[in-house]
């Protein structure tokens, strides 16, 4: 069973920094690509970015770019979100999702319950 369990959310201060941790287990992930998400309250669920669990390969959504980071330890299988300059604007629950690059890919496959974010600003 596939499971995904984000941590590292809390309640912080504009201007820190914040870093998320997403612990996967249940299957090899070499094959797949690991992201983040995000859901503030009354929108969308919003891409953040994702890795290639294999080669590290990152891609991020323009709104955090150079602002967030995504990187993975593969000993650990873990998926990590670094955060840096908050603001108000980020309050939202945080989800890590994975997705399998077989074939090209065939959408975000598994996701974690969240851990929620939030900044006073």
């Amino acid at each position: 069973q596939v499971q995904l369990v984000e941590s590292g959310g809390g309640l912080v201060q504009a201007g820190d920094s914040l870093r998320l941790s997403c612990a996967a287990s249940g299957r090899t992930f070499s094959n797949y690509a690991m992201g983040w998400f995000r859901q503030a309250p009354g929108k969308e669920r919003e891409f953040l970015a994702n890795i290639n669990w294999s080669v590290g390969r990152a891609y991020y959504a323009d709104s955090v770019k150079g602002r967030f980071t995504i990187s993975r330890d593969t000993a650990k299988n873990t998926v990590y979100l670094q955060m840096n300059s908050l603001n108000a604007e980020d309050t939202a629950v945080y989800y890590c999702a994975a997705g399998s690059l077989a074939g090209g890919g065939s959408g975000w496959e598994y996701w974690g319950k969240g851990t929620l974010v939030t900044v006073s600003s």
